[in-house]
């Protein structure tokens, strides 16, 4: 029995899982909505125009196309309730509900869930003036990371060395606003330093099944300087990994399949851990609520298993039933952005893609294309390049020669991608 899938989103992420759908012998037809350049030359795959966030259409282009399943790829529609919504027409979707997507949704209600269930993490502070939290900044010389509540597209989360730095970071959030109804509350952390690691898991409200380790670069410019953007690169595994491996499962993996098994929701879908090893620790910083960008784009290549498999097995309660497989190969992805991101981003600038070298595969984040088919820039990250290696050094030359074959006007990106992997990258 084949089937129809129904993909939402339009960026890397959603290009890598519609080209790792695309594989499965269960699947017949993927619909991106409303995908990009790179999902449209998919196999199995066919771009609709729907916006991810109008929910009536995309339920009733489910039930018109007869979609079996609908996998949800950004944060927005998961906060919003889609999956609730789809649900109550007992449409099948993969992804968790509101009130459990809250876990990325209000940083604050994440570090709450952390703090009641005893999940290692760093100390912190809920305010929702500047003043306040301007005064536990000069009172508490640890207190130094300052994340907005909501959603802020990746950006939303400062830094600083300095109490200067502070000031200025609750000044954009709460006088000018930057973030809006996002930066409403603030949560004011303990800096921690140490590796940090990416841990997505499939969640199916009983089991956890945690993927390969992985790894992202936040900031816009090399040597991790500059602001923080939604991924400039990322690579897999993360050769530190093994070393904290069991500390992993036993202060973070297991308290926290028991903290979701007692929690009022059931998460179904995957959950993203983000993680730092501070003094040889595991600590929580945060979660997601859907699969990471760019992490999925050199994760799934890696990937062996059936991923339709996996997703079913999720929604149907039946996770404790599957193992994930990997190739022992590294994947090195680079983001190729427009010179002005994170602050602003390319439309309409033509992209030509040479001949790259073998296992290099491009997914597409902000493309489209014109009536002609020519494929153009259209947003901030517009392609992801992702080369597979015995070696990570390895991966990443690959990577970067591809690069030399591929332009666009005003194209940037990181020169320093996952060449220091053997190291483990540190903040």
């Amino acid at each position: 029995m084949t089937r129809q899938i129904l993909v939402i989103g339009s960026g890397g992420r959603e290009h890598a899982i519609c080209w790792k759908l695309a594989q499965s012998a269960h699947v017949d037809k993927i619909y991106c909505a409303p995908g990009n350049g790179g999902t449209a030359q998919t196999a199995k795959t066919e771009n609709v125009a729907i916006p991810v966030m109008d929910f009536k259409a995309l339920i009733a282009f489910a039930k018109k196309h007869k979609i079996d399943m609908t996998v949800v790829g950004p944060d927005n529609p998961l906060a919003e309730g889609i999956v609730d919504a789809f649900e109550a027409e007992s449409l099948r979707i993969f992804g968790p509900t509101r009130q459990a997507a809250q876990l990325e949704s209000s940083k604050v209600f994440a570090k709450q869930f952390m703090a009641q269930h005893k999940l290692p993490t760093a100390r912190f502070g809920v305010f929702d003036t500047k003043k306040t939290a301007l005064a536990f900044c000069k009172a508490n010389d640890w207190a130094r990371v300052i994340k907005v509540d909501g959603l802020a597209l990746g950006k939303g989360v400062y830094v600083c060395d300095t109490l200067p730095e502070c000031e200025t970071a609750l000044v954009e959030i709460f006088q000018a606003k930057r973030f809006g109804t996002a930066g409403a509350q603030v949560i004011i952390e303990e800096r921690l330093y140490g590796p940090e690691i990416s841990l997505m898991i499939l969640s199916d409200g009983k089991t956890l099944l945690p993927f390969a380790s992985s790894q992202d670069y936040k900031r816009r410019l090399d040597g991790n300087k500059g602001p923080n953007t939604g991924g400039m690169g990322a690579f897999s595994p993360v050769p530190c990994y093994p070393d904290y491996q069991w500390a992993i499962h036993e202060k973070i993996l297991e308290p926290l399949q028991k903290a979701l098994q007692e929690a009022d929701f059931t998460y179904k879908g995957v959950l993203y851990a983000g993680l730092l090893i501070h003094d040889h620790q595991p600590y929580l910083l945060e979660f997601n609520a859907r699969f990471g960008d760019p992490e999925t784009q050199c994760l799934l290549p890696r990937l062996e298993t059936d991923l339709f498999e996996l997703f079913e097995a999720c929604i149907d309660g039946m996770l404790d039933r599957q193992q994930l497989t990997w190739i022992h190969e590294t994947c090195a992805c680079v983001v190729l952005v427009a010179n002005t991101y994170p602050e602003t981003g390319s439309s309409g600038k033509y992209i030509t893609i040479g001949k790259l070298p073998e296992d290099v595969t491009v997914f597409h984040a902000g493309t489209s294309q014109n009536e002609q088919g020519d494929l153009l820039t259209n947003g901030g990250r517009i392609l992801n390049v992702v080369a597979k290696g015995m070696s990570s050094d390895h991966a990443v030359h690959q990577a970067y020669e591809a690069i030399s074959h591929i332009a666009f006007e005003g194209m940037a990106y990181r020169k320093d991608i996952a060449r220091d992997a053997s190291l483990c990258l540190s903040y």
